[in-house]
């Protein structure tokens, strides 16, 4: 039965998978289409072509291997200076820019001239690059924000989980008591397992973060807790010491290894699946696109880790980089959970939506061949126009993107690499969840 869940979820997850490239590429055919371009081809996979059927002047399909997909624009990349393409030349950078330079004019048909993708706007070609990555943006957002608001996340809460015995720095890295601690002002107070704090010196709380913070902002001060308990609310007072705790991150989190003092009451908060205003949820989701884009700048740092953790012997990270196969792996685990069936549901959502926000700030990185690297191109050709208006300069004309198709290689070199790298580790070392 484990194992029937397990492919069940990897099925799952491949079907998320294609609808979020589908759902990519036809953010750039419905915008390409919108300004007269010319698309042969709308394509979800890559490799043979396992079905597809042509309506209109273009062909839909499915390819054998679901790792990205495409749309086929005419005319990517401008003619060469003579208004042409150019011969052949023998130099093998020359020969990448021929090559991207031909193929987008492979498909050229009588009256498509007025329908090439380098004849429109920069602005124009900055909505169509554009497209693809905000589709996944908004996938990426209702997903998250539909499912924080309506099934909720696991936080923390207000409820008391544990209650300390006694007063240990955080520092000291031990659980247990030793003769001469403080007793823990939790304790000393009456504070018992299960109780709710609903205010904090007569002002209410709801969340973990506000009573951490209004915890830490009063050492040495007495103060006064109101809990419920078996259905009446009781007031505790206690005198809150200053001792060693762990960094906040500001959100009821803590920041691992570093440490401040402040006041200090000694007890867990219990965790559990708590539904999310709107408010909360936006705050979350500016969380996340935080460290999304905090992880993609440190991503370079990282490969020494998985390589250890590929070819050697070191430990996969919970936080390590993960490709799809990895994904898909984790989505076969959450089926396969001993938990709620609306727990697991919540959490393949979530990985769907997780994956999308990747794809959304990934494809943003202003490098070919990916479509910020298009973005970036058109932008820099409306500067150059816009400053020789200013200056009553000549026209410079449209920017060859194609000249930048040397670095595009190296950059799909680099990306490949990467990728056999992360499938490598993903197969003989995963990260797990359960």
């Amino acid at each position: 039965m484990t194992t029937l869940m397990m492919i069940l979820g990897i099925v799952v997850f491949a079907i998320g998978l294609l609808f979020s490239i589908a759902w990519h590429e036809l953010g750039h055919l419905s915008t390409a289409k919108l300004f007269g371009i010319r698309v042969p081809q709308y394509m979800v996979g890559f490799g043979p072509t396992m079905w597809s059927r042509k309506k209109g002047e273009t062909e839909y399909g499915v390819k054998a291997i679901p790792l990205g997909g495409y749309i086929r624009m005419i005319g990517m990349f401008p003619p060469g200076p003579d208004g042409r393409l150019e011969a052949r030349s023998t130099s093998p950078w020359r020969g990448m820019i021929e090559d991207a330079r031909a193929q987008s004019f492979e498909e050229l048909q009588p009256g498509d001239e007025n329908r090439l993708f380098y004849t429109r706007k920069p602005w124009k070609r900055v909505i169509v690059m554009f497209a693809g990555p905000f589709m996944n943006l908004i996938l990426a957002v209702v997903i998250f924000l539909g499912v924080m608001m309506t099934f909720g996340v696991q936080t923390q809460t207000t409820t008391v989980g544990k209650v300390s015995d006694c007063v240990i720095q955080q520092s000291e890295n031990r659980t247990r008591c030793e003769k001469g601690d403080q007793a823990a002002p939790a304790k000393a107070a009456g504070l018992k397992l299960g109780d709710k704090i609903v205010a904090f010196n007569g002002e209410p709380v709801k969340e973990w973060s506000t009573l951490q913070n209004d915890i830490r902002a009063n050492p040495g001060k007495d103060v006064t807790l109101t809990v419920e308990r078996g259905g009446e609310r009781l007031d505790l007072n206690t005198h809150l010491i200053r001792n060693q705790v762990s960094k906040s991150d500001g959100n009821g989190g803590y920041v691992e290894g570093e440490y401040v003092y402040a006041g200090f009451l000694g007890f867990t908060p219990a965790s559990g699946i708590v539904q999310q205003s709107f408010g909360q949820s936006v705050d979350r989701m500016g969380d996340m696109m935080e460290n999304g884009v905090e992880a993609l700048i440190a991503l370079p740092s990282k490969i020494p880790a998985l390589w250890d953790a590929a070819f050697g012997d070191g430990p996969r990270e919970d936080d390590s980089p993960m490709g799809v196969v990895g994904a898909a792996r984790v989505g076969g685990e959450v089926l396969t959970l001993d938990i709620p069936p609306e727990n697991q549901i919540a959490m393949m959502l979530f990985l769907v939506a997780g994956f999308n926000l990747s794809l959304f700030l990934f494809n943003m990185l202003p490098l070919l061949p990916l479509d910020g690297g298009h973005i970036a191109g058109a932008l820099w050709e409306s500067l150059r126009r816009n400053v020789a208006k200013v200056f009553r300069r000549p026209d410079p004309g449209p920017f060859d993107v194609a000249k930048l198709m040397p670095v595009a290689y190296v950059v799909a070199g680099i990306f490949i690499c990467f990728t056999l790298l992360v499938l490598v580790a993903d197969v003989v070392n995963p990260v797990r969840i359960s």
